[in-house]
């Protein structure tokens, strides 16, 4: 599976570290490519418009609290983004909300957290049943 991934500046040290740590992750990185400011709505919403057009199955957003970049990603009509925190929250993002983008914190979350928790994402099922009727119902509201 091919999986994007960007930040912005507070989201930077953090892509990159998640970049060497699930080396087997067939990576495409949308930037942003050094720490210099930028803003976080350029490189989220970019990201979310290649994964709503089906170019990647899922996405990685990173910036310095991850609020931010989530709510940028979540305004592109087919995008879940879930902002998470911990493993529990990364897993119920896919099996309850069949979300495509995992959203997180530089700045918020360690390097082991965040791996565990994209390693999560990636290889969690979508659920279904009662929660594709919820699904459906926040795809009614785009």
């Amino acid at each position: 599976m091919k999986v994007a991934i960007a930040a912005d500046h507070g989201g930077f040290d953090l892509k990159e570290a998640l970049k060497k740590k699930l080396s087997t992750v067939e990576w495409v990185d949308l930037g942003t490519h050094n720490g210099d400011s930028v803003d976080y709505p350029d490189f989220g919403a970019a990201l979310a418009r290649r994964v709503a057009a089906g170019e990647f199955q899922r996405g990685v957003l990173i910036c310095g609290s991850g609020i931010g970049i989530s709510i940028a990603a979540n305004k592109i009509k087919g995008i879940r983004a879930a902002l998470c925190h911990n493993a529990y929250t990364a897993e119920m993002a896919r099996k309850h909300n069949d979300a495509n983008i995992i959203a997180m914190g530089g700045r918020v979350v360690d390097e082991n957290t965040a791996a565990t928790m994209t390693e999560i994402f990636l290889s969690t099922d979508f659920e279904g049943g009662r929660h594709a009727r919820r699904v459906e119902k926040i795809q009614a509201l785009e």
